[in-house]
């Protein structure tokens, strides 16, 4: 029997895939960071991300109230918020 030090803990941590906290949490803040990107801060009336993930499904929902004249279209800055959501989220268990 060899003692090298290692307990296999460090690499079952390796192996671990992000925690449900962490994917929603991650999910949100890129759902979020694509609607600034867009719009400023004040331009936004009302903004609710909703995320959750359970048994590995990820649900990204957007709802955004900005001017109805505002550039680019607000449908389609929450659809790209929810798509790179996701893409986030990808991304986090490739890691």
């Amino acid at each position: 029997m060899t003692d090298d030090g290692a307990d296999g803990s460090e690499a079952a941590a390796a192996d671990a895939e992000p925690s449900d906290d962490e994917v929603v949490r991650t999910a949100a803040e890129a759902a979020e960071g694509i609607v600034f990107k867009h719009y400023d801060q004040s331009t936004v009336t009302d903004l609710d991300v909703t995320v959750t993930f359970e048994e590995g499904v990820l649900d990204v929902d957007v709802y955004l109230n900005a001017p109805e004249d505002a550039d680019p279209d607000r449908e389609a800055v929450a659809q790209e918020a929810v798509e790179t959501a996701g893409e986030a989220v990808d991304e986090l268990f490739a890691e």
